[in-house]
């Protein structure tokens, strides 16, 4: 029987993972669409608002409602605990993370 190491297979497929989700990010937005760039938090630290690539401010009903029209690159919407929620597109890259983006 053939003794492997899972954990460094898993390692270097994560590793592998992680550098296509920065080639992948890094690609221009083909469709140029506009992306979030900037959030805005309430006090609880929840996102309210969203300031686009192009300077627009949204408010989270408005953000949602162009994200669910697709007008917004790089951003999925779901749906959990009764309501719609924006995400990122989960690409593995925690830098790009909404919740990492920086307020304006």
């Amino acid at each position: 029987m053939e003794d492997k190491n899972y954990e460094q297979i898993y390692e270097e497929y994560k590793l592998q993972s992680e550098q296509q989700a920065q080639v992948e990010a890094s690609q221009s937005n083909p469709d140029g669409k506009e992306e979030f760039v900037a959030v805005k938090k309430n006090d609880d630290g929840d996102i309210i608002a969203f300031k686009t690539s192009s300077g627009r401010e949204l408010d989270y009903i408005t953000a949602l409602t162009e994200a669910k029209a697709g007008q917004i690159a790089r951003i999925d919407v779901f749906h959990k605990y009764g309501r719609d929620i924006i995400r990122s597109e989960p690409d593995g890259i925690k830098e790009n993370n909404l919740d990492r983006l920086p307020e304006f």
